[in-house]
């Protein structure tokens, strides 16, 4: 379904991106996966290669658009090209406002939000000589529904739902597509490493009963980076078994 496309999938080290760095390799596409330390980008190097799955990997601070645009200027001159970005990188939080600081707070905006204008900023230039490309952003369920603590992590995923809709109407003459996904639980480490008081309550909502697997959301992110979402822009796609807050 990529063949022959270039890919960039920031977080691509573990969890939901690194599934998605699968999935795209799988289907033919060139993957360079960003991620935020030399060893966690060697680690998920070491374990694809483990898999037979060749892959190259980047740790620019997407917080800084200069090292972002270096990565970004060194791609395209590499493979001619960028055909997709995948804006997966991200953190969440869940303290209560009275437990966040001003910085940490911050420092949600700053990955979730900040980085990705930072990453995409680099390379819709490429996309628009291209006069094609697809940008994918990684949201959430709760920037639906928001979530009863962490206010910093919704309030970046609605962020991110305003920009790719509104980025989406400023691409489209370029034919460049901009859509979101929107994941529900799924079964990743940062959701692990969430107090099971808070994601009990939330499965009982779901209708279909469990948590999603990575699998999952990446086979959404696939279906988007493809030819066979080409009439599709400025969507939010929920993969979250029908969850309701």
């Amino acid at each position: 379904m990529l063949k022959g496309k270039v890919a960039i999938i920031t977080g691509g080290t573990r969890g939901i991106g690194l599934e998605i760095v699968r999935l795209f390799k799988e289907n033919g596409a060139e993957v360079i996966l960003l991620g935020s330390r030399a060893e966690t980008v060697d680690k998920a190097i070491q374990l694809l290669n483990d898999e037979d799955i060749k892959i190259e990997g980047y740790y620019p601070n997407l917080s800084n658009y200069d090292e972002v645009k270096q990565v970004a200027d060194k791609i395209a001159e590499k493979y001619g090209k960028i055909d997709i970005l995948v804006n997966n990188a991200g953190i969440s939080a869940s303290k209560t406002i009275d437990d966040t600081t001003s910085e940490e707070f911050s420092k949600i905006i700053d990955l979730n939000l900040n980085a990705i204008f930072n990453m995409t900023k680099a390379v819709v230039p490429y996309m628009k000589k291209q006069h094609e490309g697809v940008i994918l952003n990684t949201s959430s369920m709760v920037s639906i529904y928001g979530q009863p603590s962490g206010v910093g992590y919704p309030s970046s995923k609605f962020a991110v739902n305003g920009f790719t809709k509104s980025l989406a109407r400023e691409l489209a003459p370029f034919n460049i597509r901009v859509n979101a996904v929107a994941p529900g639980i799924t079964n990743t480490d940062m959701v692990t490493n969430l107090p099971k008081e808070v994601i009990a309550p939330l499965i009982k909502t779901i209708p279909l009963g469990r948590i999603g697997e990575p699998r999952d959301v990446a086979n959404a992110f696939l279906f988007l980076a493809s030819d066979m979402a080409s009439y599709i822009t400025g969507d939010i796609l929920s993969v979250d078994g029908c969850a309701r807050s």
